[in-house]
């Protein structure tokens, strides 16, 4: 079994219960959900869940044909061979006694990060990116020391590319 990283984006409804009955098919089979990510879209009555997924092919498949049985799921897309614009937000809170602070904005800075706390012992750093990007800042920042990592779940979406 040849298990990859599949990623689900599923157009549902905006509805109580909506979430659980996706995330319960999901894990009812047996897999993992690794991220997991979801809100409303342009149309207030939709929401986007998009799902990261650790299967093989032929188990995906029956995960997505399970998932446009549910009444309240709209559209799959499959993202995971896509050149797809993917995105996570993470907080890194870390160690920052004062004679080292600038070389820790110096490398939020160098990848556009924010700092958005700061404390009499750390910095708390905001950034967005690709999972290398924020692969890059916590390997950098492990040798200063990090309190807490705190993630949000993946996005994707297409690009326009594709429209062309």
């Amino acid at each position: 079994m040849n298990e990859m990283i599949h990623v689900l984006s599923a157009l549902v409804e905006n509805k109580p219960g909506v979430l659980s009955r996706v995330t319960g098919l999901i894990s009812r089979r047996g897999f993992n959900i690794e991220s997991l990510s979801v809100g409303p879209t342009e149309d207030p009555t939709k929401s986007r869940v998009t799902a990261i997924v650790r299967a093989d092919d032929v188990a995906y498949e029956q995960i997505t044909k399970q998932l446009h049985k549910l009444i309240s799921v709209h559209k799959i897309t499959d993202l995971t061979d896509e050149r797809a614009i993917e995105r996570e937000l993470v907080l890194f809170k870390v160690n920052a006694p004062a004679e080292r602070r600038s070389e820790i904005i110096e490398i939020a800075n160098v990848f556009r990060a924010n700092i958005v706390d700061v404390g009499r012992t750390s910095l708390t750093v905001e950034a967005t990116g690709d999972e290398g990007k924020l692969k890059g800042m916590e390997d950098l920042f492990r040798a200063y020391g990090i309190k807490e990592i705190i993630r949000t779940g993946k996005i994707a979406m297409s690009r326009n590319s594709k429209e062309a």
